[in-house]
């Protein structure tokens, strides 16, 4: 089972708490795969990420790029496939509400919503829901003052 972190957005928007969080990852040494609902808003992110300060460099493709397997960074607005993600990433990061159903084939899932929206926030909670009842361990981290906190 994957261990589940939810990511409540209060603070600062999308476009700025994922660069770090991806940075993170990077740090880590790990590789991710970022899901989206949309290709607007895969494009946009895409953006955000090569000009982002910090951290000032995320190195990431997408379909349009190609070569998922040089990319430690994947924006898709694809599921996984059974065999898992293209470019052999252990992080999934979900957001825009976006669900998968190959949870089973990553360490550890992202799941950012943003705070300022009750649908997102109702929907996130439904998804909290049904990972509890698939057996995933989960945690819920709210952005504070000095950045994520965990929260029981």
């Amino acid at each position: 089972m994957a261990e589940y972190g939810f990511y409540h957005l209060t603070r600062t928007p999308l476009d700025q708490a994922l660069p770090k969080l991806l940075g993170r990852v990077l740090g880590s040494g790990g590789r991710a795969m970022v899901l989206f609902a949309s290709q607007e808003r895969l494009e946009a992110v895409d953006a955000a990420l090569w000009t982002c300060p910090d951290p000032d460099w995320l190195p990431h493709g997408s379909a349009r790029c190609g070569h998922p397997e040089y990319q430690p960074i994947w924006l898709t607005t694809e599921d996984a496939p059974a065999e898992g993600a293209p470019n052999g990433a252990r992080f999934l990061v979900l957001l825009e509400g976006v669900e998968s159903a190959r949870l089973d084939r990553f360490d550890r899932v992202l799941d950012l919503f943003d705070g300022a929206d009750p649908e997102a926030v109702a929907a996130a909670r439904r998804r909290w829901k049904a990972a509890k009842a698939a057996g995933h361990a989960l945690t819920y981290w709210q952005q504070g003052a000095k950045g994520w906190e965990k929260a029981g």
